[in-house]
């Protein structure tokens, strides 16, 4: 334990973490673009690809919150042009993943052979979330507010590894669950609803991300 200008600091402050938990429950178990991602992914093409477009979905998570604990986070979000061509591409990529999905649909009606979306789920998972300024902005109002008496930078390593491994844990629920159900749940009127709802999620997100 340190004292600094009258201010006793220490390396971690554990005394945040049991509401830092309860904030964290709230925030991940909220529906979003990577739950109907990971839905869609693995009962659509199973467990495997669920695994890989999860793995690509905390990589971007992780690549964001390092840029914040590094305070490149900061910098970026002083400057709004870069957080505003972010949010075009995030919703131009969010956008493509619903046109896909809709395209998807109207051949399956007309009987067509459907093309494949989910043959690179690494790479859908991670540009979701790498062109989503969300994540950034998010760890630089959430995760802050639980420093607490610690030191800034390690207390917020720790905050963003308790966040991205419950959320990870939640995700491979997710994911297992769904990979568990595929085969009851694989009929044309279940597939065809869920590619609607999805299609409409990463609509309505994408132009969220717009305005």
């Amino acid at each position: 334990m340190a004292q600094i200008t009258g201010v006793s600091t220490v390396l971690f402050d554990f005394g945040q973490v049991p509401a830092f938990l309860i904030a964290c429950a709230v925030v991940i178990v909220t529906p979003g673009v990577d739950a109907f991602l990971l839905l869609r992914t693995s009962l659509r093409s199973g467990t495997r690809a669920g695994l890989l477009a999860l793995a690509g979905i905390h990589s971007a998570a992780a690549v964001q919150v390092a840029l914040v604990i590094s305070g490149l986070g900061v910098v970026l979000a002083q400057y709004p042009m870069v957080l505003t061509a972010l949010r075009w591409i995030g919703a131009g990529y969010l956008l493509y993943l619903a046109v896909s999905i809709t395209r998807g649909l109207i051949k399956r009606s007309g009987g067509e052979p459907e093309e494949v979306m989910s043959n690179r789920p690494f790479r859908q998972g991670f540009l979701t979330n790498i062109t989503n300024p969300k994540m950034i902005l998010f760890s630089l109002a959430f995760l802050p507010q639980f420093i607490g008496s610690g030191e800034p930078a390690p207390q917020l390593a720790m905050l963003a590894v308790v966040f991205l491994g419950l959320a990870a844990v939640w995700e491979l629920m997710i994911v297992l669950a769904a990979s568990r159900v595929a085969g009851r749940l694989h009929r044309p009127g279940v597939t065809t609803a869920l590619d609607a709802v999805c299609a409409a999620v990463f609509l309505t997100m994408s132009v969220g991300l717009v305005l």
